[in-house]
């Protein structure tokens, strides 16, 4: 069988740079070398495209020296029409020839890249390419269109008030109503950012202007979420095949004991007071709805690529957080771990999403 080339993508200009390169450390790590060439193409915090070393243990996750990546000099040329997939290099030698790409792997993180940027980008050159589409990635990239799309196929989400720096230059005293009327404590969110940066936990009002400049660092539009009193579940979600429903894993759980939330430092840099538990235990009963509300959820935002849908389960409502359309993928990241859990290996699940991209 003919190895396809595969361009991994990873880096990018959002916040969350080094969690994608990270991912990418696994991915190259864990993916089929006997059915896949791989190109590993980084994005810099900038935006340059250059030719990464492919080397899993450059982006490994340290604590004390988060991965990056740099600029080396080098730069991608991408094919310029549809006529073409090669991928080029240009560096201080000259410009020569990658080969054609089979399929991207867009490995990216937030902003610039999981939001449909970069999946309209790819659609303009016409190359495979793997995850949701550009539909599917802008409205999970954004917590208030995420919300609105799942409220109206009658998914169960979070109340929540969605806010701007306008808004509260017009109305102050009424955009904090509304957020007394949800209750404390709530949290604060960017509407467009993940891995939990710029998320604050706020139990007093006196706290709530604090937290509104965290998020509003990260993105213009705020989220104000109801906190709800129930168990973190998650699971991951993949396409049917042949026509078939939405693939469901097994759930996994968030257990928190000593922290206010699973926040940045918890999900990537081994701080205490979390525990990542997989399979999660769930009646037979609340399984098979906990795996309807995903479905459900999953095909309400566009249905395409994988995704990871977090809930808020109370004992009887499984309430959806939020449907990530390119969650974390390391190794030891919940989405694979769910996957694994249900029978998959993590390289078969690299392998799965590229296949689906050139089937798609």
């Amino acid at each position: 069988m003919d190895k396809r080339a595969v361009a991994v993508l990873f880096g990018g200009r959002s916040s969350e740079h080094s969690i994608s390169s990270a991912t990418a450390g696994g991915v190259l790590r864990a993916i089929d070398r006997d059915r896949f060439d791989v190109i590993p193409v980084g994005i810099t915090r900038s935006g340059a495209y250059v030719l990464e070393d492919d080397d899993p243990d450059k982006f490994a996750l340290d604590p004390g020296s988060m991965p990056e990546v740099v600029d080396n000099g080098t730069r991608i040329v991408w094919p310029d029409s549809v006529d073409s997939r090669e991928l080029r290099v240009r560096d201080t030698d000259g410009e020569r020839s990658l080969g054609p790409v089979d399929v991207v792997l867009p490995i990216l993180h937030g902003r610039f890249g999981e939001d449909g940027t970069v999946q309209g980008f790819l659609e303009l050159l016409g190359i495979p390419y793997a995850g949701a589409g550009i539909l599917m990635s802008a409205i999970g990239m954004d917590k208030h269109a995420t919300k609105s799309v799942l409220m109206a196929a009658g998914v169960p989400v979070v109340p929540w008030v969605t806010l701007t720096r306008a808004d509260l230059a017009r109305d102050r005293a009424q955009i904090e109503h509304r957020v007394r009327a949800l209750g404390l404590p709530v949290f604060v969110k960017p509407a467009r950012a993940g891995s939990s940066v710029g998320v604050t936990k706020v139990a007093e009002m006196s706290a709530l202007e604090a937290a509104l400049e965290v998020a509003f660092d990260e993105d213009d539009t705020v989220l104000v979420e109801q906190a709800v009193s129930g168990r973190e579940i998650e699971c991951g979600v993949l396409p049917g095949r042949e026509g078939g429903p939405p693939r469901v894993s097994l759930p996994g759980e968030i257990v928190i004991s000593g922290r206010d939330f699973y926040d940045f430092e918890a999900k990537y840099l081994g701080a205490p007071g979390i525990d990542l538990v997989c399979p999660a235990e769930l009646h037979d009963g609340e399984l098979a709805e906990m795996r309807r509300v995903a479905a459900r959820a999953f095909e309400a935002v566009g249905g395409e690529g994988l995704a990871r849908v977090d809930f808020f389960f109370t004992g009887t409502e499984f309430y959806v957080n939020e449907v990530n359309t390119m969650p974390g993928f390391t190794p030891i990241s919940m989405f694979p771990k769910c996957w694994i859990a249900t029978g998959m290996t993590y390289t078969d699940l690299i392998s799965e999403l590229i296949d689906g991209a050139r089937e798609r």
